[in-house]
């Protein structure tokens, strides 16, 4: 393998000015750059990472710290963040803190010692700003109001997926549509829930909830209880995707048809939801758009760009499958 020495002795140049123009500490004109250049690619030397890193205070990594890996959304964003970040010269790192609020931490203090370039994060808990109070590293924050602690928030818009899903179960026939709600300490819970309420209210509706998480078992829970409470719902407002086949599931056990017996509208539009079957009608996620952008604001927060917008809120749009029908019975 080649060293460092054997790029010099072949740009015929000293070991440190192969340093200084591998990690660009000191200005090097530009004849000498050239023939470093032309010796690392003839001997095929790889500089040090570890090194470079400690160096320069730069591992070229982006930590994404999520509260579970089970969730296909926050995977499907997983792959928009690397994404963006391999083609920009960087590498993620995936950490699962489990919903437990020390793991997440525990995990913001190894992404700072070991010169991580930034972290996204989807907290869980209330004490995210005590979390990285001393934390040197550029934040982006998904699914929590915005902060003058962190970098950028970026988020869709949470509020209006709630009204449009629960719109068009209305518009669908449906008079006791219920929403399984999600957990209330993220804001996309707090935001979906105060569109479904308000349509409701608009349209002289009750509205009718289910407190949920975002689990598959939590899922299975969720819909009994659902069908117990209200055994009269005519509509189903899943908390995401991957619980709706929880929701099958149980229908099905029951007797319940979808759509005829029963219409579902789920969350987040992950690719699955078209495989179904039937296939869902649900609010789409700008999924790939927020990954890549969660991404562009760390590298640019790096490369001395500062991000356009603090607080970002991108919008979300209905797609409808076979979970729904019109009501002159027309499968939509």
């Amino acid at each position: 393998m080649a060293q460092i020495g054997d790029v010099a002795k072949l740009a015929g140049v000293s070991s440190a000015t192969v340093s200084r123009v591998i990690n660009g500490s000191a200005k090097v004109n530009e004849e000498k750059v050239k023939r470093v250049m032309e010796a690392i690619e003839v001997t095929g030397f790889k500089p040090n990472e570890i090194a470079r890193s400690l160096y320069k205070k730069s591992s070229r990594i982006i930590g994404y710290i999520v509260p579970s890996i089970l969730n296909i959304f926050l995977n499907e964003i997983g792959r928009a963040i690397e994404d963006e970040a391999f083609q920009n010269g960087y590498k993620m790192i995936l950490c699962n803190s489990d919903e437990n609020p020390k793991k997440e931490a525990a995990y913001i203090q190894m992404l700072t010692a070991m010169n991580a370039d930034g972290i996204i994060i989807t907290a869980n808990n209330d004490n995210l700003d005590e979390e990285i109070r001393n934390c040197p590293l550029p934040i982006v924050v998904l699914d929590k109001e915005a902060s003058s602690r962190y970098t950028a928030v970026v988020q869709s818009d949470n509020y209006s997926g709630g009204r449009i899903s629960t719109e068009h179960l209305l518009e669908c026939g449906c008079r006791h549509p219920v929403l399984m709600r999600g957990p209330q300490k993220y804001s996309s819970g707090r935001q979906r829930f105060l569109g479904y309420v308000d349509v409701c209210n608009e349209h002289g509706i009750q509205p009718l909830f289910i407190d949920s998480q975002f689990s598959s078992n939590d899922g299975l829970r969720c819909t009994q209880e659902l069908l117990e409470r209200f055994p009269y719902a005519d509509g189903i407002l899943a908390v995401n995707d991957m619980t709706v086949l929880s929701i099958y599931k149980v229908l099905s056990a029951r007797g319940r048809r979808v759509p005829e017996d029963i219409m579902i509208v789920g969350y987040d539009g992950v690719e699955l939801g078209g495989l179904m079957n039937p296939a869902l009608t649900t609010v789409m996620q700008p999924i790939e758009e927020i990954g890549r952008l969660s991404a562009k604001i760390i590298i640019d927060q790096v490369e001395d760009k500062n991000p356009d917008c603090r607080e970002n809120i991108l919008p979300v749009q209905l797609k409808v499958r076979q979970t729904t029908r019109s009501q002159a019975g027309n499968e939509a």
